[in-house]
């Protein structure tokens, strides 16, 4: 798991969200997340369907954020679960061993501890900025990256009002994937901002 982590906006177009991220896909992501807050189980099971065949497409891992029951009836490749869902230990029981299990741990490191022990796949550390969609707490620090990566044997994802400027600084530090929103589905050109995120990897 490498890479640029996509992760979807809240948009009720289907067919404007499917156009943007297949844009997206073509110009190198490494994950494709789901994750819309306000959707309506309907939209939500439209979408991620259309998403997930985008993604097989594209031969990109697509994540559901939070809705195990979604992830397991579309057979998602992994779900991506945050502090106050359903604990890291039961969701590896009920999706089984083979699918990507993601944890949100936000500044703390004993919360990426735990998600190993219990079976996650890898650790999100954030926020590191300001975000524009989410409302969080911004006092993670950059060492966190570094700390994870030598004390840990999971791959490190950093969230949190990422750009291709500020998140070069944590990819540095070790982080192995950078998960946006705003800065590729808001940008005026997307395969460019993909590219940019893409680079900080090469």
């Amino acid at each position: 798991m490498k890479g640029l982590y996509l992760v979807t906006p809240d948009w009720d177009d289907t067919e404007a969200l499917i156009k943007a991220t297949e844009i997206a896909l073509s110009a190198g992501v490494g994950l494709l997340q789901y994750r819309h807050k306000t959707a309506t189980g309907e939209l939500r099971l439209e979408q991620a369907g259309a998403l997930l065949k985008l993604c097989r497409q594209h031969n990109v891992p697509f994540i559901v954020n939070d809705h195990i029951d979604l992830c397991i009836e579309l057979d998602a490749d992994g779900i991506h679960v945050g502090g106050t869902d359903a604990s890291v230990a039961v969701v590896r029981t009920l999706i089984g061993k083979d699918k990507i299990l993601g944890a949100s741990c936000y500044g703390d490191f004993a919360l990426a501890e735990q998600a190993q022990i219990a079976g996650a796949s890898y650790v999100a550390f954030g926020g590191f900025y300001p975000s524009r969609v989410k409302k969080y707490e911004v006092s993670t620090p950059a060492s966190i990256v570094s700390k994870a990566k030598s004390e840990l044997t999971l791959p490190v994802c950093v969230i949190g009002g990422m750009t291709p400027e500020n998140a070069k600084p944590l990819v540095q530090e070790g982080a192995d994937m950078v998960a946006a929103i705003s800065s590729v589905y808001s940008a005026e050109d997307i395969a460019t901002a993909v590219r940019d995120f893409a680079a900080l990897f090469k």
